[in-house]
């Protein structure tokens, strides 16, 4: 089994680009390189302007919202750090494998700052999920609105729809087995995760203000996809846009990127398409939305060049941490 882990551990990774790179290969492969070139030459100062200042809505968006989160759990962390930390992180997400290793830079460094990894990570783990539940819910809302384009769209996925479910299946007991084995490791490791998410998610002073950032945050992205649509020289209306909008953020949350790039334009060619659109528009699009995004998180490489910002040490809170160790009336 140690032996099997291992490989997973080496090969993944590795396999992750592999991913990212077929797609973009199948992608020039049928599209040529007009989609793909189209979405460089078209991009111009205007562009570049609105997505540095939506860059830094959405960025101060979720910096404010792990301060939230961070408070709850009994960690001080001033806004300003906050904000020069999400920026790195948003700029080591769009130039390294995978989407998410700017986030987990910042995990565990705030981790390794406050004393404590774990709750570093999982601090960062849970502002992230409430992102992730208001574009579900976002998603969901708009593709029930558009029905049309999700028929069409389905249309291509009845073949793999069964074979997703019976994997899916699978995977689940073969999970519930292993970790029906390792109860006590389960209990050790959950007990805190839980314990976190109740208090730094859940509770009744908190999830409000969470979600209010969350859309907050999805609105500015979505926003930066409408410009990529208009400045990639796409006709049609928002709402029309909004399902294949949705379906490409979706996307690029696959862990299988290089940068941030391969699913997104595999998704936006594919729902574009269903849509009527054309699959080359929906990638020449995908790629100024990925160059705006890019944009976006530059201060980042500020950030890195410059060092830290005048980074405070950060203080444990304790009446917060009092409140956080002791049982609570929360939610």
């Amino acid at each position: 089994m140690s032996h099997v882990r291992s490989l997973t551990r080496a090969v993944w990774p590795w396999l992750r680009l592999l991913i990212g790179a077929g797609i973009l290969a199948v992608l020039l492969w049928r599209l040529g390189t007009d989609a793909f070139l189209n979405g460089l030459r078209v991009i111009d100062a205007p562009a570049v302007l609105a997505a540095l200042v939506i860059g830094l809505v959405t960025t101060v968006a979720g910096a404010a919202r792990w301060c939230l989160v961070l408070r709850r759990l009994g960690v001080g962390l001033p806004l300003r750090t906050a904000v020069a930390d999400c920026y790195r992180a948003v700029f080591l997400n769009t130039v390294l494998p995978g989407g998410v290793l700017g986030d987990v830079h910042r995990a565990v460094r705030h981790g390794q700052s406050s004393g404590d990894v774990a709750r570093g990570v999982r601090a960062v783990a849970i502002e992230r999920s409430g992102g992730q539940v208001v574009l579900t819910a976002a998603g969901v809302a708009v593709l029930w609105a558009r029905p049309s384009i999700v028929a069409a769209a389905g249309r291509h996925l009845v073949a793999p729809v069964p074979v997703a479910v019976a994997c899916a299946l699978v995977l689940a007991v073969v999970a519930v087995i292993r970790w029906g084995r390792h109860t006590a490791v389960w209990r050790r490791v959950a007990a805190p995760v839980l314990t976190d998410v109740r208090r730094g998610l859940l509770a009744r002073d908190t999830w409000p203000g969470v979600m209010a950032l969350s859309v907050a945050g999805l609105l500015g992205h979505v926003t930066l996809f409408l410009i990529a649509a208009r400045v990639a020289g796409s006709s049609a209306p928002v709402s029309q846009l909004l399902p294949l909008i949705v379906l490409a953020l979706f996307a690029m949350g696959l862990p299988v990127n290089i940068g941030g790039w391969g699913p997104r334009e595999g998704v936006s060619a594919w729902a574009f398409a269903a849509a009527g659109l054309g699959a080359a528009e929906g990638v020449t699009v995908a790629v100024v939305y990925g160059v705006l995004a890019f944009v976006t998180g530059l201060p980042g490489a500020g950030v890195l060049i410059f060092g830290n910002l005048a980074r405070p040490e950060v203080q444990l809170e304790e009446k917060v941490l009092t409140e956080y160790e002791a049982p609570r009336r929360c939610a």
